[in-house]
This record gives C-alpha cells, structure tokens and sequence, in this order.
C-alpha cells in the first residue's frame, strides 16, 4: 500500500520511534495520522505540531481502551504497533518477582496482538490497509542482559509471522521492523555503537509497507546483528551472554 493519504494509528506515539514515526508519515503525506499515549496530555503535546494529528489516550494493557480506540478510529488504514516497555537492570533471574516479566510480555507481546485483533475489521473495512510491528534485534537473537524484554520480542515477532497469513486473507499486509540501536531515552545506557535517528526508523517502516517487506532491518546495528546471526551464531549469541558480566552491557 501507498501511505501518501492513509489515515495512520502509532502507539507511543509522543516520543521516541513513535514520534519519529509520526513526522515520517506526515512527510509522506499521511492524511490523518492518530497519536496514542497513555496520557491524554502527552498525545495533546504530541499531536499541536500538526492539523492533520489526532490524540488519543490509549494504554495498549487495557482491553477497553483498545476497543474505544478501534471505535473511535474507524477510518483506519495503517497501524503501527510501536509502544514498548523495557525495564533496565532486571534479567529473568534477578527481577525481584515477575512484575517486571509480565509488564514487557503485556506491553510488547500482548498489547500489539490485542490491537490488531481490535483493529482487523476495521482494517478489512477500509481496503485491506497494513500493520506494522515494531520490533528488536533482541527478537532475533536472545540478549540475557535484557530480562522479559528480549523474549518478549522474540514472541510478538513469532505472532507477526502466525497472524501474517490470517491476515493476507483480508487483504491486510503485516510488516515487522527489526530495530538495533536508536537514539531514544529506551537506549539512552548505550554508548558503545552509533544509534540511528527514530525518524531512521520511520523511514525504514515506511518503506517496508510501500514494498511489501516482511521483515525488515532497519538500521546498521540491526543489519549486522543480522549478518553475525546468518556468519557465527554460536559467538554472536555468546557475545550477547557476556553482557550479563558487563553490567552497563557493554561487550
């Protein structure tokens, strides 16, 4: 699909890749882009730089948000499931209980299954349109540094690739974004590699929806952890194990 006058939903659109998102698609001529975040407020700020943005309060863990939203956005073309959680410092063994687990499972895994779930039929309504899954390098290759995060990328990219045929019979393209390292508040621990711009991401979104992507690197960390995966498995996910020595993970 073209984005040139979709009508666009980003979750966690108010800062970061979502944010990022949201300006590409208004440069591409999006005709209606809605910014969701979990405080009204913050879609408010978000949405006054633009005519054509739309706030919306929507926390992706709440089911009955998400049915006002799928309620409320009707003209829906394009989703993008950007929002995430990622608590820093905890790994599956040394989070203090499973709060932190359930949080990025309900957050990355849960919340975007349950958007596309709500929006489908409006999607379906509306042409067919797409969704994209914004993702992790973390989804690709285990990072133990990462805690519930890296596995709870690894199970929405496992869900984009079981709800992609489900959705292609509706004549719905479903898009996920491999992401490495982008210059966010997320990422801002990381000093070691160059980070990419969240508009970067944008960008890369964009042209996996107008090309028909599956799957997607967006960014030089993501390509190469890509190429170490597809070279040396065995180092790379080694290499990712020794950050748990490294506790600023640094390799």
């Amino acid at each position: 699909m073209k984005v040139e006058n979709c009508v666009a939903l980003v979750t966690g659109g108010n800062r970061g890749i979502g944010e990022g998102f949201v300006q590409e698609l208004l440069a591409h001529g999006a005709s209606k882009v809605y910014v969701a975040a979990r405080r009204m407020a913050d879609a408010q700020a978000a949405a006054s730089a633009d005519d054509r943005l739309v706030p919306i309060e929507l926390d992706v863990t709440s089911p009955e948000q998400v049915a006002a939203a799928a309620a409320q956005c009707s003209d829906l073309t394009l989703l993008v499931n950007n929002a995430g959680a990622f608590n820093l410092g905890n790994t599956l063994l040394t989070a203090e209980d499973e709060a932190d687990i359930r949080q990025t499972m309900e957050v990355n895994y849960l919340g975007p299954v349950r958007m596309i779930r709500a929006f489908a039929p409006v999607l379906k309504a509306n042409g067919g349109g797409a969704v994209v899954n914004v993702l992790s390098a973390g989804g690709i290759v285990p990072v133990p540094s990462m805690g519930g995060y890296s596995p709870s990328k690894f199970a929405m990219r496992a869900a984009g690739d079981c709800l992609r045929p489900e959705l292609a019979l509706q004549g719905t393209t479903l898009h996920s974004l491999i992401v490495g390292s982008v210059d966010t508040r997320m990422a801002a621990h990381v000093t070691w590699v160059e980070k990419s711009t969240p508009r970067d991401i944008g960008k890369a979104g964009i042209v996996a929806v107008e090309h028909n992507i599956e799957e997607h690197d967006t960014d030089p960390h993501a390509v190469s952890v890509r190429a170490f995966l597809a070279r040396d498995p065995a180092t790379l996910k080694a290499s990712m194990a020794a950050g748990l020595r490294n506790p600023d993970g640094r390799r």
